[in-house]
């Protein structure tokens, strides 16, 4: 699956470019490096409506945002600099691409998903810096659509002189608002994602007894009986699904992607938790049997790239649902499998929207937390002085980050060759 993800990305790539090369002027579009532009002033009046309907709460909310920014700096710093003791033996950074199981990475993007989600990552950030420039008095010179490479966005451009010239505090709100945009639909879809799983999918400790959905049969259960269940529950168990196997690994080419796996070692793994436990437990050099609906298969372990202590095979795991039958008798099975969709993208738009959001505080230009930082430290000392601590400061975090990421993709390789 990774390597015909990797092929989509390729074509696509080719298709998009030679497309943009030979109708440049033709689609009035820009080329910059690896990213194509087009440029338009269409939206403007779009930011400004937004922007002009409660100037005063905007500034509200970017003042409180710009604490909160200031916080997840800190926070950010803090958890890359305590992980750095861990960095060679399970690293926490690593490259993500849609679709693409990277070795190394302790995360699989689905490609849909993945590609909408980042989607509303690029939109909603720049989106938030043109709402809030505007309500500084800052001009917008253009806004636009993007391509990196091929993965799609936008951009917001404010008149630069306008940014400089503006007060400090101006600046301050100014900078803060892609992630804090970010993080306020991060924190909309986290609580989409909740009350879909715990109204229909997942489980919760106390539900609404004996409440009858309207217009329908359905029922929840008695307290005593839904402790552990969701309020209307839809989906039961039908074990764990592997959806990815990572190239190389010792599981790639024996256990085919779609595959339930119902017990490892004899021990019953039909819920992920406990699938999760004795993949846990697992030891280098240890043969275990995967017993599944389509036979059974033995598979050596190798050091895990996140964690060369414990044993690892290579597969990413889900948990199998299936519709209930009185539920499929009352609304079918597309509604419930949209709902459960629904909540699977929100999942990703949080998760995406969140991480993004806050790696971009990292205090170290060109990312908006570089600049906060360069504003902040810009109150009390001199313009030369403040570049001394910003400018090394940003050379020594970009070098770590690359350097664990680099680091990290080099290790997963090699642990699965």
């Amino acid at each position: 699956m990774a390597l015909n993800v990797l092929w989509y990305y390729a074509i696509a790539f080719i298709i998009i470019w030679v497309v943009a090369l030979l109708f440049k002027d033709r689609l009035k579009i820009d080329i910059e490096g690896p990213i194509i532009m087009r440029r338009t002033k269409r939206l403007r009046d779009f930011i400004d409506s937004v922007a002009m309907k409660s100037p005063r709460s905007w500034r509200l909310i970017m003042n409180i945002g710009i604490l909160v920014s200031f916080f997840f700096m800190i926070l950010v710093v803090y958890l890359i600099l305590s992980t750095l003791s861990s960095t060679f033996t399970n690293p926490q950074l690593s490259l993500v691409l849609p679709g693409v199981d990277i070795p190394g990475s302790p995360v699989l993007i689905p490609l849909g998903y993945g590609i909408i989600g980042l989607m509303t990552v690029l939109v909603v950030h720049e989106f938030g810096h043109g709402i809030i420039a505007r309500i500084e008095g800052v001009k917008i010179d253009s806004i636009g659509v993007l391509l990196l490479a091929v993965l799609p966005g936008a951009f917001v451009e404010p008149n630069e002189e306008d940014v400089q010239n503006s007060e400090r505090i101006q600046k301050l709100r100014i900078y803060a608002a892609g992630s804090i945009f970010n993080l306020i639909l991060a924190a909309i879809s986290f609580v989409i994602v909740m009350f879909i799983t715990l109204m229909i999918i997942g489980s919760i400790f106390i539900g609404v007894p004996g409440f009858v959905i309207p217009g329908t049969h359905l029922e929840t259960p008695t307290l005593g009986q839904n402790i552990t269940g969701p309020i209307f529950p839809t989906f039961h168990n039908g074990g764990v699904q592997i959806y990815s196997v990572v190239p190389g690994s010792p599981a790639y080419g024996k256990l085919p992607q779609g595959t339930i796996v119902q017990s490892i070692n004899g021990v019953d793994t039909t819920t992920l938790s406990n699938a999760e436990v004795v993949f846990s437990q697992l030891k280098i050099g240890e043969n275990i049997t995967l017993q599944t609906t389509s036979g059974n298969y033995t598979i050596k372990t190798i050091a895990n790239p996140d964690n060369s202590s414990k044993g690892y095979i290579g597969i990413r795991a889900m948990q199998q649902e299936f519709v209930n039958n009185n539920v499929a008798k009352t609304v079918g099975t597309q509604i419930p499998w949209f709902i459960y969709s629904l909540q699977q993208l929100f999942f990703w738009i949080f998760l995406l929207n969140f991480s993004v959001g806050i790696f971009n505080l990292l205090p170290a230009k060109p990312l908006d937390g570089g600049l906060l930082l360069e504003e902040l430290l810009g109150y009390k000392l001199s313009e030369s002085v403040v570049r001394k601590i910003v400018t090394p400061l940003s050379y020594f975090l970009i070098l770590l980050i690359a350097f664990v990421i680099i680091y990290s993709l080099a290790r997963g390789i090699q642990l699965s060759l």
